[in-house]
């Protein structure tokens, strides 16, 4: 599916880009920005996988390649044209969305219950997962906000709102299991 032997291709030089099924658009196009998002947060996932222990890592590894196919998914519109593409496009699936609802609730077990906000931070790994969750949410505004103008996938949707979800309580896991959670006083500085 994918061959690449020259990195630049000066297509873009004039600030646009192919989309999946070829058409052109502007490189801040809100599609473009939505799969843009994906892949910023995927760059954030190698950071923290740095920091992680092996089974997160592996847990991590796989959500990179759902982000890829994420990716692949949003810069292909016209779902409607899939069955007359010259190839299947790639589209996120709800198996993929109930791996990480079965991984959350395995790593859930181990925490306890929650009387404050977390702030993030706690460990460093905490502290990327932290961003990581950010960033999840800002991709799924932004393809929340291209659903209001183009039909997408609604897996899509599903899938980075349990990511940040993931990442949430990934994030309390790389806290000794939430010990070491950094958590919110209101009007602690008043």
């Amino acid at each position: 599916m994918v061959f690449l032997n020259k990195i630049y291709t000066r297509t873009g030089d004039k600030g646009d880009t192919a989309l999946g099924n070829g058409a052109r658009v502007a490189k801040h196009d809100a599609r473009v920005n939505a799969y843009g998002t994906s892949d910023e947060l995927n760059a954030f996932i190698g950071v923290a996988r740095l920091e992680a222990p092996e089974d997160m890592d592996a847990a991590l590894s796989r959500i990179q390649n759902d982000l890829f196919d994420l990716g692949a998914d949003l810069c292909r519109p016209e779902m409607e044209k899939d069955a007359d593409a010259d190839y299947p496009p790639l589209r996120v699936i709800a198996s993929q969305v109930d791996r990480l609802e079965a991984e959350i609730d395995v790593m859930n077990k181990e925490l306890s219950a929650l009387r404050s906000f977390v702030l993030p931070g706690g460990s460093r790994l905490s502290a990327h997962l932290h961003v990581c969750r950010t960033v999840a949410r800002r991709a799924e505004r932004l393809t929340t906000e291209l659903a209001t103008v183009e039909a997408i996938n609604p897996v899509v949707v599903t899938y980075l709102n349990r990511l940040s979800d993931w990442f949430f309580v990934a994030s309390r896991q790389a806290n000794d299991n939430g010990a070491k959670d950094v958590l919110w006083v209101p009007g602690a500085n008043r």
